[in-house]
């Protein structure tokens, strides 16, 4: 029974300077799950936390104490039971739970789940259930100053920095892409479980072994039982007879029962892009005598996965063997979608993973300073053949390593591994995000005594070097640990060296390096690189008002949290374009550099396939409307970015590079055959005259990358100017194109611009959207296509148009009043 409500909510101990006086001591409406932000902006006590500089006027609310209650109706018929247990999945954080004034909990960790059994402190009728929350700002302060000297946590904007004492989201203490909004509350589900007897507590399915002819599986159930007594535990596939069962001599307490199940020429689940994610579901069935005791179901997937992380000739690889063969990674960084995390439902899970699907992504990485996700997105992710790289939450700060935090990790770190190891999607853990970088380049070891070094040096390793591996060795055995991102896991060796291990490469950003740096630093595994942009202007309407639109503007500022952000994107705009006439057209120049950026820094590590096993650009989503690295903005709209990456993350990839003078073509092919292609080739200017041309007939390598074409380039270009011309290479198979780069020998700022004379058409407009025709006279650079006071998404945009070509889109949404197309000239 799910105890969704009604449920109320009140300030505790509220005082004078508690903040409004209307969130003082009364009893007010609730939403469980839910945040106490969302629910005092519910009940009109609060106004919204993202809008203007709102955020700075409600820190007061993570300070204080909160607390909430329900009432409990108890039937005769619940309380007939044997056994009736209070299940939380998630509370958050430091909980004290009274039921009917008894003392029943005390919760200490945002990512615990936690059961109580309760019978015997139910009656009949209505029961008081309440949870009393206490701030974890405070709490977190109090083992600050136990501990009696500061640790590291640079992207924590409190003074003192609190957030590595307590096991709750980093990133709610504030970030550089997100806002300081400490929540508390009952943030996932919480539910009432009667039964009698036994139960199924869980089930872990292991295959052995794995052939196109046959799939050996090893099920191992946990049954919880009331009492001393026989169960039977039946295992299939659903719709089908069992396959297994098993009779066992239960106990009080718990058990494990294992099976083995086999299943004839299994199909096999593959990634995105390479075959179908195919799905089994396995059903177990427990009963006693005659009497049904539970039913389960749990989807898996047959597949096997290594990460091969070894040393060879060039340092140490790191990459991905899908069913035996090598996978290139593409992807992003995901974030928490949300400050307040009860707002992601359903739908949002899936509008996201569809979208990260639809780039031809095959690999998120669940980054560590946030939350292990709801299982709705680990569900997802094996339907739609997404690869995840889950970190164990810890990022950019240094732990303490008490026995009492040490415990309360490990019952985390064991109830997460066995509730996300059944999940073919699953295809890492790493022990924390950028943790070991920091420790040794960052200055930390500065900052402390050299008794608190060591001392702080030993609680590191008895965390990340032995205790989250040996949970993975325990409860997920064969499942690949590396105890950082970056790291080569190999103490003689510093991380985040190229050659390696993984890499976050931010020279290109943070450190102001031209962009094509990146060519010169391609990692084995290139885990986290990145670059800002603004959302468009439907997205900053929603937390600024048109006065507010300009980059000084002190709401713009607040909604840039990276301290030099709009520095940097303001340099490396200078570098590559034009001054953007007005803070509409610098949005959009802002969105083509960030694509730009980052579709030359994944073309390059695509073009070292073999050598570089993975490209995951920073980062896939927001957690706020603003600034940020995201692909897609807080409100779901694509970026340039997430249109470009469907294009440089295509399954056969054309792209084009000038090295030492050298024009070269490379032709990259993600798939487990060769594929014929014919390669076509083009000099034109921004009319349409061609002055080179070449076809050829060419065989891309299964999962390679093979340069195809090669010529001096001012041999193509002859007496053309650099700035009056484009390379076209594309790649056609059967006829139809599946892939085309564009190569412009100059920037972006010094190309001689035509008037393109674009033409837009617009079909019948239906109720699922309007078919558009969009032609060229003229060479038309990054179109973009809007629908001002609209949500629509167009099929494809931020694309280029050669001269006389034409694009046929679909603009999906309700019929757009207007449809706005403009060009980079445009934006001049």
């Amino acid at each position: 029974m799910e105890l969704t409500g009604p449920w109320q909510f009140r300030q505790v101990g509220a005082a004078p300077d508690a903040g409004p006086p209307a969130a003082g001591e009364r009893w007010l409406p609730a939403r469980v799950p839910g945040t106490v932000h969302t629910d005092l902006l519910d009940n009109g006590l609060i106004p919204d936390p993202f809008w203007g500089t709102n955020e700075r006027d409600l820190q007061w609310i993570g300070e204080r104490d909160w607390e909430y209650r329900s009432a409990l109706p108890a039937a005769d018929e619940l309380l007939a039971h044997e056994r009736i247990d209070l299940v939380f999945e998630g509370l958050d954080t430091y909980a004290s739970v009274r039921l009917n004034d008894a003392p029943i909990l005390e919760a200490d960790n945002q990512y615990r789940a936690w059961r109580v059994p309760v019978k015997q402190w139910l009656h009949a009728g209505e029961n008081t259930l309440v949870v009393r929350f206490r701030s974890a700002l405070r709490e977190g302060k109090a083992a600050h100053d136990r501990l009696g000297y500061d640790l590291p946590a640079p992207n924590d904007t409190g003074e003192p920095r609190v957030s590595m004492f307590t096991r709750k989201a980093p990133y709610h203490y504030g970030w550089d892409w997100g806002p300081r909004l400490v929540t508390s509350g009952i943030w996932r589900p919480v539910r009432l479980e009667a039964w009698d007897g036994a139960r199924l507590d869980d089930l872990h399915v292991v295959t052995r072994s794995l052939s196109d002819e046959r799939a050996e599986l090893v099920v191992e159930a946990t049954i919880e039982a009331t009492r001393a007594a026989p169960g039977t535990l039946e295992l299939g596939l659903a719709g089908s007879a069992p396959l297994a069962r098993v009779e066992a001599a239960l106990v009080p307490g718990s058990n494990v029962v294992r099976a083995d199940l086999h299943i004839d020429h299994p199909q096999l689940w593959w990634p995105n892009g390479l075959g179908a994610p195919h799905l089994y579901t396995i059903e177990a069935a427990l009963s006693q005598g005659s009497v049904a005791r539970a039913k389960r179901q749990l989807r898996v997937g047959l597949r096997t996965l290594e990460v091969e992380h070894r040393p060879d000739a060039e340092g140490k690889s790191f990459r991905v063997l899908i069913n035996g063969a090598p996978v290139f990674m593409k992807g992003a960084n995901y974030i928490p979608q949300d400050s307040f995390l009860p707002r992601v439902n359903g739908e949002r899970y899936e509008r996201l993973l569809r979208a990260v699907r639809a780039a031809n992504m095959n690999l998120l990485r669940v980054w560590g300073g946030g939350v292990y996700e709801d299982d709705r997105f680990y569900e997802l992710c094996d339907q739609l053949g997404i690869l995840v790289w889950q970190d164990f939450m810890f990022a950019c700060s240094q732990y303490p390593s008490d026995a009492a935090f040490l415990d309360n990790v490990r019952q985390e770190a064991r109830q997460v591994v066995r509730r996300l190891r059944n999940h073919p999607s699953l295809a890492l853990w790493a022990g924390n995000n950028e943790n070991e970088w920091a420790w040794r380049d960052w200055g930390w070891q500065q900052q402390l005594t050299e008794a608190q070094l060591a001392e702080q040096r030993a609680g590191y390793e008895r965390l990340f070097h032995e205790l989250l591996p040996e949970i993975v060795a325990q409860e997920d055995p064969g499942r690949f640990y590396t105890r950082s991102s970056p790291s080569a896991n190999d103490d003689a060796v510093a991380p985040n060296q190229p050659g390696f291990g993984d890499m976050h490469y931010w020279g290109v950003w943070h450190s102001e390096e031209p962009y094509e740096r990146y060519a010169d630093n391609v990692s084995r595994f290139m885990s986290e690189y990145g670059f800002q942009s603004f959302p468009e202007l439907a997205t900053i309407g929603r937390f600024a008002a048109p006065e507010d639109w300009q980059l000084d503007s002190e709401v713009l500022r607040a909604h840039q949290r990276h301290p030099r952000g709009n520095q940097l994107i303001a340099t490396y705009l200078e570098r590559d374009f034009r001054k953007p006439r007005d803070f509409e057209s610098f949005t959009y120049v802002s969105q083509v550099l960030q694509a730009t950026v980052i579709q030359f820094a994944a073309e390059a590590h695509r073009r070292k396939m073999g050598y570089n096993g993975g490209s995951l650009y920073w980062q896939l989503d927001d957690c706020w409307p603003a600034a940020s690295w995201s692909s897609i903005d807080y409100f779901g709209r694509w970026k340039a970015l997430q249109y470009y990456a469907r294009r440089f993350f295509a399954p056969v990839l054309v792209s084009v590079t000038e090295e030492q003078g050298r024009l070269r073509v490379y032709g990259i092919s993600d798939r487990r055959a060769p594929t014929p292609a014919r390669l076509a080739l083009r000099l034109l200017d921004f009319e349409g005259n061609v002055f080179f041309e070449k076809v050829l007939d060419v065989s891309l390598g299964a999962n390679s990358s093979q340069l195809q074409f090669e010529a001096s380039a001012a041999e193509v270009l002859g007496d053309r100017a650099r700035t009056r011309v484009v390379f076209a290479a594309e790649l056609f198979e059967g006829g139809q194109r599946s892939s085309r780069s564009l190569f412009y020998f100059a920037k972006a700022r010094e190309l001689e611009l035509p008037d393109p004379e674009l033409r837009l058409e617009r079909g019948a407009a239906r109720a699922e959207g309007t078919s558009l025709e969009l032609r060229a006279r003229r060479l038309a650079r990054a179109v973009w296509l809007s629908s001002p006071g609209s949500d629509g998404h167009f099929s494809d945009n931020y694309f280029d148009l050669l001269p006389g070509e034409q694009r046929s889109l679909e603009y999906e949404g309700p019929p757009a009043a207007q449809i706005v197309v403009r060009s980079l000239l445009d934006s001049y």
